[in-house]
């Protein structure tokens, strides 16, 4: 029995041994300094660099840190963005007139409460329209104040476009009575209004730096095709297009984003992913906003049908800033941030259940240059069993131990 602790003892050595070379860290491609550490709680924003070696979900993200004992801790995090942030609130209200002069047709609404407004989204039982309408507001149904006037709205629908802008936005207004004019010499069919005070809490974006720009014009397909490059990777989600144009015009648009390239005989051949589709027009401002992506190129398809193509002045791209707010449970650790792992799976960590606890205002701390991770440890491994010599040695050892110890046992019976 003591022997067979022995034995059991020295292979587990063998094993921590071997395992204990291959650290947290070592299992991610790049690392950061932390410094300035002072605090619980700390933030730290996530620089563009990063974002071309971190995981698509961003789920390989750690702090680990290095105490004065050497053992290894990692610090709990959650990841935010500066996104913008829309509350919408509904307002009761009722219809209580509609009707229709020379000047078109009038649809008049009682606020059921006292809260402001700033929205009227309507949706009408009509197709391909292009209105003017007027809103008014008062407190009497005697004396109307003018909210908006002229504002355009516009509907189109045909086999190849299904667009519509019916929202009206203005500054905040409380009133108890609103007046709406649809400028139609035509029943307008107003199936329903929507009355909203929608609040803002604005975001903060970076700007991207654009690098290329191509354009080109496919005259079988009747498309305008542009491609934007930008100069790494970085978290995209809004696309900002600006044209020059005198008239009025709606083209249909796919957006997509470079997924992979690969070289052939022919030269290198691209792959795209779809990001949105809508439509470019003169009545908005044409923001195109979309779920957040990490990308490096976009190319942009605009269906010109039998129109001429649209000039395009300029682009512009944007993304918001993702930030880590991290608990450093030991000050006098040194902290690293790492990154470079596909296979890692989202951190669970207890701080996701306790979101108020979390301060807003943790004081920012200091990011290092990007260091590669070297994999020292398990190349010494591969080196040793790769050499025969060593391979006969370990195998012999293995025999005589087992032949020794199965003697042992056959003595003992």
């Amino acid at each position: 029995m003591r022997m067979k602790t022995k034995l059991y003892n020295f292979l587990s050595f063998l094993l921590l041994v071997t395992f204990s070379s291959y650290g947290q860290m070592e299992q991610y491609d790049y690392k950061r300094t932390l410094s300035g550490i002072s605090d619980e709680w700390h933030s730290v924003e996530l620089p563009n660099p990063i974002f071309s070696k971190v995981s698509k979900n961003l789920t390989d993200i750690r702090i680990f840190g290095i105490t004065k004992n050497r053992d290894t801790i990692e610090a709990p995090y959650i990841l935010t963005n500066s996104n913008s942030k829309f509350n919408n609130a509904k307002i009761t209200f009722k219809s209580i007139n509609d009707s229709h002069n020379s000047k078109g047709y009038f649809y008049t609404f009682e606020i059921t409460s006292a809260n402001e407004i700033n929205q009227l989204n309507l949706d009408f039982d009509t197709d391909n329209f292009d209105w003017k309408l007027k809103l008014e507001a008062s407190q009497n149904l005697k004396e109307w104040f003018t909210i908006t006037d002229n504002y355009r709205v516009v509907s189109i629908k045909n086999d190849v476009v299904n667009y519509q802008f019916t929202k009206l936005t203005f500054k905040n207004s409380k009133y108890k009575y609103y007046r709406l004019l649809v400028k139609s010499n035509k029943n307008p069919k107003l199936k329903i209004a929507h009355l909203n005070f929608n609040t803002l809490v604005k975001g903060k974006f970076r700007d991207y730096t654009i690098t290329n720009i191509s354009q080109a014009i496919n005259k079988g397909n009747k498309q305008t095709i542009i491609e934007i490059e930008l100069d790494s990777i970085v978290p995209i989600n809004l696309l900002k297009i600006n044209i020059t144009s005198n008239t009025d015009f709606y083209r249909s648009f796919k957006l997509m984003s470079l997924s992979n390239r690969f070289k052939t005989e022919k030269g290198w051949k691209e792959n795209y992913r779809s990001v949105t589709n809508g439509v470019l027009n003169s009545v908005d401002s044409n923001e195109i906003s979309f779920n957040t992506i990490n990308s490096k190129k976009l190319k942009l398809v605009v269906n010109n049908f039998d129109n001429k193509p649209l000039a395009f002045s300029s682009f512009d791209c944007k993304g918001p800033i993702y930030k880590l707010t991290a608990r450093f449970d030991d000050s006098d650790a040194s902290y690293f941030l790492t990154y470079g792992n596909n296979s890692a799976h989202k951190p669970s960590y207890d701080i996701t259940r306790f979101m108020d606890k979390i301060p807003t205002n943790a004081s920012t701390i200091k990011l290092g240059d990007e260091i590669i991770i070297e994999k020292i440890a398990p190349a010494k491994i591969d080196a040793l069993f790769m050499n025969k010599i060593w391979l006969w040695a370990v195998m012999l050892i293995i025999i005589v131990l087992l032949t020794w110890f199965s003697l042992k046992m056959m003595r003992n019976k």
